[in-house]
């Protein structure tokens, strides 16, 4: 009886263990597809494409391209390192000062 005992208290704490482990995954795959990161990000994307567009429309050179795509790059290498500071997510602040330089950035396309 004792070691039934045992084997179902055994049993309850590696399934609690399984389950908080668990949580702990879902809140990394939180920090990862947080509404923040994802809305800096597809500007991002956003631009990129318009940046693409106006360069086959002849709006703009490859060598304005490309510096745009520059600008572009240390705006998301600056959004990693903000989500590295963070937990894996940006704060309203720093989506604020990214939202910014992708506005500078996006008024430059097409000009």
């Amino acid at each position: 009886m004792q070691t039934r005992k045992l084997i179902g208290g055994l049993t309850f704490a590696l399934l609690a263990a399984g389950l908080a482990g668990g949580a702990m995954a879902s809140e990394s795959q939180w920090d990862k597809n947080h509404p923040r990161r994802e809305e800096v990000n597809q500007r991002l994307a956003n631009q990129n494409q318009r940046i693409h567009k106006e360069v086959r429309e002849g709006e703009i050179s490859h060598a304005q391209a490309a510096r745009l795509h520059r600008e572009d790059h240390q705006i998301r290498q600056e959004e990693r390192v903000m989500a590295s500071h963070d937990g894996g997510h940006i704060t309203r602040a720093d989506q604020r000062a990214l939202n910014q330089q992708e506005n500078a950035v996006s008024r430059q396309i097409g000009k």
